[in-house]
């Protein structure tokens, strides 16, 4: 039998895949999630065809497959000190920006941080609480700046930018390499998979 928990804060569900357990974290009932799940199959919560079948119960679109990453407490620092070794800020003028409008369908709070003097910065990071009032974070890196460590280094402030004690989390999907190149560099470990439902 496979545990439902009803969604997480705010109007989002979710599909979380770990070492030998899934978390179906929505308003379906149990019962009727369970019938739809082969006992045998342990990989049934993240089938394309169980996904939408949440997705027309919860009235909800299902995301991308994701990996979820965490950066350990012991990598977050109370002080600053990093981003502004990097020359980031809070911009409030980004909200245009693809990944800041992205992100914020997430993270509807998010603090946007960039290079405090560039027009169009070659870097934009997101750092806000989301599924479950977690820290998350999320980077984007322009394309002529790609390959020099800059999205390794903007993961790596988002530690500093949390309350101290808290682990910064990042969902990054199977395929982008780079990205998760990065975010392993800067030292955030693989913890699972999620895929979240956002509404219509």
């Amino acid at each position: 039998m496979l545990p439902a928990l009803t969604g997480p804060r705010g109007p989002m569900h979710a599909v979380v895949a770990f070492a030998g357990h899934h978390v179906i974290a929505t308003d379906v009932d149990e019962s009727t999630a369970c019938t739809r799940l082969p006992r045998d199959d342990l990989g049934a919560p993240m089938s394309a065809s169980f996904l939408l079948f949440l997705a027309g119960w919860v009235g909800a679109e299902p995301g991308t497959l994701d990996v979820v990453l965490a950066a350990p407490p012991s990598l977050s620092a109370p002080s600053p000190a990093p981003a502004s070794e990097m020359d980031v800020w809070v911009r409030d003028d980004l909200d245009d920006h693809p990944r800041v409008r992205r992100a914020r369908h997430f993270r509807p709070d998010a603090v946007v941080y960039a290079d405090a003097k560039a027009d169009e910065p070659a870097g934009v990071l997101l750092v806000g609480q989301g599924v479950a009032g977690r820290w998350e974070m999320a980077y984007e890196v322009e394309p002529a700046a790609r390959g020099r460590g800059l999205g390794r280094r903007l993961a790596g402030v988002a530690t500093s930018l949390v309350p101290e004690g808290e682990p910064v989390f990042a969902q990054v999907a199977p395929g982008n390499v780079s990205s998760m190149r990065a975010c392993l560099a800067a030292g955030y470990v693989p913890v699972g998979a999620e895929v979240l439902f956002a509404p219509r």
